[in-house]
């Protein structure tokens, strides 16, 4: 905005805003003067006006915040504060990188897969569809001593994206591939969904033969078996016999328990992440937990887990340095690898 610029008003509304934001009654000569129709609306600058509404609007929030600290203990305040921002257990060092992973969950449209999140996160299922545009959450476990963060991405939204769809593939740790036993070409998406995560894997890695990726395949809604148009015979001739694959009903829950075993073993993840082998906390307790540890205090809980309310994906851009390796053994990556 130009300095230079001025701002008309009426000076009695200036005054009625300025003095209810400040709580003093001023009385002003301009006041009287706006009654004449010369001096109605005055030539006011409105840069210093702003600067000045500013300065009064801190200087309350200061009044304000000794009140509720004077008001409440010490320790309801750390309550406040932990309860209003989301805690970077990474960033604060309380988490270590490699007990920090993603797992990614795609698939073709209403096979289910934002229920299967729901069950991982010990929520109920939800029978009414409502198309996902993009589900991100964070659950944190408190495991032995140790904290570990899994972030669950349903990339959904991103079918008719390749290279956001191919910048999620390359920054995922574990793939959750989900398809509907009642819709036979379900499969074949995740049939190239397989593909397109080898590939980006291979090149990405550059390995021969490229490692191994972590990719548990789901065949959900078993519950309707008078509708089921896939049989685990043409699972196996579609992707392979060596696929990792379960059969599951998010309705029902029957063959979830397996299906998040295997994806806790070939994440390399522990036992306790599996949702039945832990206890659902507060994120509040969690992060007393946390701030226990880092004082030095060991736990001797049994292993819990918290999902983070006010978890946001990383930015893409966080995305993309994590995936050229900005770091200081790799300074010049050759090639972006989502193009």
């Amino acid at each position: 905005m130009n300095t230079t610029e001025k701002f008309y008003f009426p000076v009695d509304g200036i005054f009625v805003m300025f003095n209810s934001l400040t709580g003093h009654h001023h009385k002003s000569s301009v006041a009287h003067a706006a009654r004449t129709p010369e001096h109605q609306h005055p030539k006011v600058k409105g840069m210093g006006l702003i600067k000045t509404v500013k300065k009064c609007w801190r200087h309350q929030d200061k009044k304000m915040g000794e009140r509720r600290s004077s008001s409440s203990g010490s320790r309801q305040v750390s309550t406040d504060r932990l309860s209003k921002r989301s805690v970077d257990h990474l960033g604060l060092g309380l988490t270590k990188p490699q007990n920090c992973h993603r797992i990614v969950v795609l698939g073709a449209p209403k096979v289910g897969k934002t229920n299967i999140l729901h069950r991982f996160l010990d929520r109920e299922f939800e029978e009414n569809y409502e198309p996902t545009t993009e589900d991100f959450h964070r659950k944190l476990f408190h495991i032995g001593g140790e904290t570990y963060q899994i972030d669950l991405l349903d990339a959904s939204s991103e079918r008719d994206f390749p290279a956001k769809r191919r910048l999620t593939v390359l920054t995922g740790d574990i793939f959750l591939l989900v398809f509907s036993l009642d819709d036979k070409e379900s499969l074949n998406e995740v049939h190239e969904l397989l593909n397109e995560i080898k590939a980006a894997k291979a090149k990405l890695q550059k390995l021969k033969p490229p490692a191994r990726v972590p990719v548990v395949i789901c065949g959900n809604k078993a519950d309707l078996d008078s509708q089921r148009a896939v049989r685990r015979s043409d699972v196996g001739r579609i992707l392979g016999e060596g696929a990792s694959f379960y059969e599951t009903s998010a309705k029902t829950g029957a063959g979830l328990e397996a299906l998040f075993g295997a994806v806790v073993t070939l994440g390399g993840l522990p036992d306790e992440t599996s949702p039945s082998q832990h206890q659902i906390v507060p994120i509040l307790t969690y992060q007393s937990l946390c701030v226990q540890q880092q004082r030095g205090r060991r736990s001797r809980r049994a292993p819990c887990a918290a999902v983070d309310p006010l978890a946001r994906r990383p930015s893409f851009t966080s995305d993309l340095r994590l995936v050229l390796g900005s770091s200081t053994k790799k300074p010049k990556p050759e090639k972006c690898q989502i193009q």
